[in-house]
């Protein structure tokens, strides 16, 4: 895995190569936001882990930038900011994972491994075919859910929820990687709205012997019945 580092602490960056590198990581390092962005588009890694509060821009302002020109590389930001609507911002801005200081490094690697996985569509059937779950199949093409092969109404709320979640079934997906598909760029929404949307969905999946789960500290899955 080619990785890229950003990290402003000299000795949280230091720290990070050399252990990374032990487990057979390539890894290669930036310390400020303009140089970040240069080793992104220049050294293409297979994933980034990127901290928020950074020097010439931030965290933010680069995976931004980055996205903008179009480079799709997974990122997990790593940084101390533990508020929820801090995870939200870089959820919006285009990160794909969040971990918040202190962590474990067998947990950061791990996340590093599955983003790849994810990335390289190992875990992901291919986009173009339908999603089944049980008795429910998702039309990725034309985000149509359908139970017992009957069509099930869904508003465009809904439509958000069931396609993060039919991505991965019986994967449990973050709370706050939903409220920021669920309500993309809408910064006045309360957080606690997308477990209305969970709520309604919830409803219409009755009988359909599949189940949307609450898994408390790791979000919502999608449940086959027994």
């Amino acid at each position: 895995m080619r990785l890229l580092l950003v990290e402003d602490d000299p000795a949280m960056r230091a720290t990070l190569q050399r252990t990374l590198a032990r487990r057979g990581m390539q890894v290669r390092t930036a310390a400020d936001g303009p140089a970040a962005l240069h080793e992104w588009q220049t050294g293409l890694p297979d994933t980034v882990v990127l901290d928020l509060s950074l020097p010439g821009l931030d965290g933010l302002q680069v995976l931004a930038a980055a996205r903008q020109q179009g480079l799709r590389t997974p990122v997990l930001i790593l940084t101390a900011r533990d508020s929820v609507g801090d995870r939200v911002l870089g959820l919006n801005a285009g990160a794909d994972d969040y971990l918040t200081k202190p962590f474990d490094l067998d947990e950061l690697e791990a996340r590093l491994r599955a983003l790849l996985r994810r990335s390289t569509g190992l875990a992901n059937p291919p986009a173009n075919e339908d999603a089944v779950l049980g008795a429910l199949r998702y039309e990725k093409q034309s985000g149509a859910l359908y139970a017992w092969g009957q069509p099930l109404e869904l508003t465009p709320r809904e439509r958000a929820l069931v396609q993060a979640l039919m991505a991965r079934p019986g994967h449990a997906v973050a709370k706050e990687r939903l409220f920021a598909l669920v309500f993309p760029g809408e910064t006045e929404v309360q957080y606690e709205a997308v477990e209305v949307v969970v709520y309604r969905l919830r409803k219409k999946l009755a009988g359909t012997g599949v189940t949307l789960m609450t898994l408390r500290g790791l979000g919502y899955l999608l449940k086959a019945d027994d």
